[in-house]
């Protein structure tokens, strides 16, 4: 080691941004080659603002399709005017399907992903033929649900477990598959059904996974004693279908 420290330009200042979009036209959140991601668009923007490449840091990934009410991200940059003029000067050229709901300054410590511990999402399911202003926001099922027993199947996933029959990953067995899933309901309002998973944190497409499950129980193709069993057995089995995207939501980052 050299021994030296980092020395920080006094001029450059963290921000955390609070963004909402649309994700139904764009390939998810991350960076992808060719553009074409949320990340890209941001991006594109602030280095047309600082006149170089600026990357920004957000508190994870969300699939193409997936939206989101709350996802959060910072930057460094030097900007003397102000969170305010900041947070307008993002919004020039934006798409209207990304709105930038807040910047502000924070310490250089705070990390979009790091220092975050939970996310909340919520999935919308529709029960019946939906109209043309709720199927890009909802997974519409035509064939009746049991609710009560997927009410059921949602006491079962609840709490600390190894959710790796939930996950889509593909690493090896020693991954950390272990997650707090401190809240998991489901909630009716007619045709509406409305699932809202809290985490200290997920893996990759385990809430759309979660969702597939519950609806398996829905559905009479699995009992809640089968899902426990899964749950126990930590082996993703065709049982369990991944959520299509577009019922998904990021509704919020917490941070302590």
């Amino acid at each position: 080691m050299s021994g030296k420290t980092e020395i920080r330009d006094p001029a450059v200042q963290r921000w955390k941004c609070v963004c909402a979009y649309d994700g139904t036209n764009f390939a998810g959140w991350q960076s992808q080659h060719g553009g074409g991601a949320i990340q890209d668009v941001i991006e594109a923007r602030l280095t047309q603002m600082f006149g170089g490449l600026l990357r920004i840091n957000a508190s994870g990934r969300t699939d193409a399709g997936v939206h989101a009410h709350g996802q959060v991200f910072h930057f460094d940059a030097a900007w003397k005017h102000g969170p305010e003029r900041l947070r307008a000067a993002m919004c020039v050229g934006l798409p209207a399907a990304i709105q930038l709901k807040s910047v502000r300054a924070v310490k250089p410590d705070f990390h979009s992903r790091f220092t975050a511990t939970g996310k909340i999402y919520v999935y919308h399911l529709y029960l019946g033929d939906a109209d043309p202003f709720t199927r890009p926001f909802a997974w519409a099922i035509g064939k009746p649900l049991d609710i009560e027993s997927m009410k059921a199947a949602t006491a079962v996933l609840r709490g600390k477990h190894d959710f790796r029959a939930f996950s889509a990953l593909n690493g090896p067995p020693k991954d950390d598959t272990v997650r707090d899933l401190r809240r998991l309901e489901l909630v009716r309002r007619g045709p509406r059904v409305r699932i809202t998973a809290e985490a200290d944190g997920f893996m990759y497409k385990m809430v759309r996974s979660l969702v597939g499950a519950v609806v398996a129980v829905g559905e009479g193709k699995m009992t809640p004693a089968q899902l426990r069993e899964l749950l126990r057995s930590k082996q993703r089995t065709p049982l369990v279908q991944t959520a299509p995207p577009q019922g998904l939501f990021l509704v919020k980052v917490l941070y302590s």
